[in-house]
């Protein structure tokens, strides 16, 4: 991708009485969803177009502005007459390869409105709309026109004017990292968001924003909008010189999402993101496989071993072997290895790793067979330290061996500043990057995941060998920081975990970290680790301690069991940032994952979603013994069988921290 030069132009955004509710639009042009329930209306007013967004005829997103400006190029935001439009429906339910569901619906109904200048240059816009019934996609077309050919974007126009100054779970829109906290505020008192963005309106109704089908575009941040109360307007991640995106017509851009429901569940089982994607591109999907790995890792965070060569160099041929064996043992699909490749001891230098070259104690291909012959995949490790020009050039070379030893998953980062130097981490250039590498581990049957990455935004649809990503704040904050409050993860179902799977690494068992970091801790009970697995996606789900911690620990039995791919999800019970609980299905089978935050809480659960009938499940149940507690005694769990039904009520208590995880086996009794 080739990039202008140019300065950025640069002026406040015009508000003017023509957006006000008082002034009557031009023309306007509405679209339901299939229940009929949210409303979203595309309305011209002096030629300027807005959109807004209403559910049960109550406004969710009041009229907000709409177009583009260009370095050198008339704006795209007004002058407009309708030109044209068009309406059609969807109704359609896919298999997705792996995820929370194992059918999935996609019906809406589409509104696509042709917008023309009337002077000028006669520039043609199209804004489509997706309506579903849990909320809104709409994305802007420039089709090709001899009014417009190559440009520069300085600012996408679209605001998202909220009718109340909302209860928000934000993190700050830094444009190379997602790993962060969350907090949560007034809507006024928001500074600047990465998305997704989840907020609470006070009569109760849950929305959050982000964007799906992220392609070839800069990602999107939040800023608040200058001179309107209540309202965020999109800032895109931006070139070194300023432009946002770098274009030419054809051009479709990221869809917009607004999604709503009436609890915070509502949010997390919802489908929209992956629906406004493309379907699968590729033909064969035998190869992708989700699976739950361990690996040379937490090791190497809590300084018990080391990336780079040495004494304690953690990635030794005895060393992968030892991990092998324990995967093998236990019914582990995988083993990740980091720290196998020389340049670990130049971190931060261009071109500092080598994809094909091992350090002199690590035997790739021994390792690689061994696996085979045990039955567990080695998972492969690409750090660039943010080179990712450098990656560009070596990554045929470095997924070429992988295919060749029979490695195909590989972890990718991106942990430093981005080389070309300037750009940022969630910009249209490395945007590109990230999918022009996710094309070639499609090409050469490799699956992903992928850590310091751009966002989800349901691509995984059209490539499901994109498995997971980091993008969160995740265990190893624990390890070298003051660690991960109880509540984050309270939250990260409903803002992080909505753009998509995230590589979370839960499973610590050794969580006050004494032997080698004596001054950090892991912020939960072991209950609550086991919890994770349910309550948060990712179809390549680790096993994150060491494997003498879990030697001999019966609660180590739930990860051993709990898959990484579901039939079925639903939200039990939540409050964001207090306590979630939620069921999944794989077969007929449930498994269940509630979680606290630093209070301790007991929760009445129905089991109304196991098959009726009377059917009895065989339940084991692991929760937080009664004295137990995420800093004083975080180890303590009861494991306890009982048979259970349908109708019955399911009563967790929650030691503050803690959490509660259980399955449910359908019993078949003989006659």
């Amino acid at each position: 991708m080739s990039r202008l030069a140019g300065t950025l132009l640069t002026g406040a955004m015009l508000v003017t009485s023509a957006l006000n509710a008082q002034a009557a639009p031009d023309a306007t042009e509405a679209v339901s969803s299939p229940d009929g329930r949210i409303e979203a209306v595309l309305a011209l007013t002096a030629g300027r177009p807005t959109y807004s967004i209403s559910r049960d005829s109550r406004p969710v997103i009041q009229p907000s502005t709409l177009g583009f400006r260009f370095k050198d190029d008339p704006p795209l935001t007004g002058g407009f007459t309708v030109d044209g439009v068009e309406r059609s429906a969807v109704d359609e339910t896919w298999r997705p390869v792996w995820g929370s569901a194992s059918e999935v619906r996609n019906h809406c109904n589409e509104l696509a409105v042709r917008l023309k200048e009337e002077g000028g240059r006669g520039r043609v816009m199209t804004v489509v709309f997706r309506v579903f019934d849990d909320g809104v996609g709409f994305r802007y077309v420039l089709p090709e026109q001899p009014g417009l050919g190559s440009f520069d974007i300085v600012s996408e126009e679209t605001a998202f004017r909220l009718a109340g100054d909302h209860t928000v779970w934000w993190n700050r829109n830094d444009y190379d990292s997602y790993e962060h906290l969350f907090r949560k505020t007034a809507l006024s008192a928001v500074e600047g968001a990465n998305t997704p963005v989840t907020m609470v309106t006070a009569e109760g109704l849950y929305l959050s924003i982000h964007e799906a089908n992220l392609t070839d575009y800069s990602g999107m941040t939040l800023v608040p909008e200058k001179g309107v109360r209540n309202s965020l307007a999109a800032e895109l991640v931006p070139w070194p010189d300023g432009v946002k995106v770098v274009g030419r017509t054809p051009l479709a851009t990221p869809w917009r999402t607004v999604q709503i429901g009436e609890r915070p569940g509502d949010l997390v089982e919802s489908h929209l993101i992956l629906n406004l994607n493309e379907p699968c591109v590729i033909e064969d999907t035998s190869w992708i496989r989700p699976m739950k790995y361990l690996g040379i890792w937490w090791s190497l965070h809590i300084g018990g071993e080391t990336w780079h060569e040495g004494p304690t160099h953690g990635a030794t041929t005895a060393n992968a072997k030892r991990y092998v064996d324990f995967a093998a043992e236990h019914g582990f699909e995988g083993v990740l290895v980091e720290g196998w490749n020389t340049g670990w001891d130049r971190w931060g230098a261009k071109g500092a790793f080598d994809y094909v070259t091992p350090y002199d104690d690590f035997d790739l291909e021994e390792v690689a067979r061994y696996g085979r012959e045990k039955g567990v995949a080695i998972i492969g490790h690409h750090e660039t330290g943010g080179d990712a020009a450098d990656y560009e050039t070596r990554v045929d070379e470095a997924f070429d061996l992988y295919r060749r030893v029979g490695i195909d998953a590989v972890k990718t980062g991106y942990a430093g500043g981005i080389y070309p130097r300037g750009q940022h981490h969630h910009g249209q250039w490395m945007v590109f990057h990230y999918r022009k590498i996710l094309e070639k581990a499609a090409e050469k049957r490799i699956m992903l995941d992928v850590h310091e990455p751009i966002k989800p935004t349901g691509i995984s649809r059209t490539y499901p060998n994109m498995m997971t990503r980091e993008g969160v704040r995740g265990m190893e904050y624990n390890a070298w920081s003051e660690g991960n409050p109880p509540e984050h993860t309270t939250i990260l179902p409903f803002t992080r975990m909505l753009a998509g799977p995230l590589d979370y690494t839960p499973g610590i068992f050794d969580l006050p970290l004494d032997e080698f970091k004596p001054d950090n801790r892991v912020h939960t009970t072991i209950a609550k680790q086991l919890a994770l697995y349910v309550v948060l996606l990712s179809p390549l789900q680790m096993a994150a301690d060491l494997p003498e911690n879990y030697e001999g620990n019966f609660a180590f039995q739930f990860i051993e069991r709990v898959p990484c791919t579901w039939d079925e999800t639903r939200v039990l019970d939540a409050a964001i940032g207090d306590y979630v609980v939620i069921a999944r299905r794989s077969g007929d089978g449930w498994y269940l994952g509630g979680i606290t935050d630093e209070e301790g809480r007991v929760l009445e659960v129905s089991l109304d979603f196991l098959a009726g009938g009377n059917m009895p499940y065989l339940t084991r149940i692991f929760r937080d013994a009664s004295d137990a507690h995420w800093e004083t005694n975080p180890t303590a769990v009861d494991i306890s069988t009982v048979e259970l039904r349908a109708e019955d009520t399911m009563t967790l208590e929650l030691a503050p921290g803690g959490g509660a995880a259980a399955y449910f086996r359908p019993m078949v009794r003989e006659r």
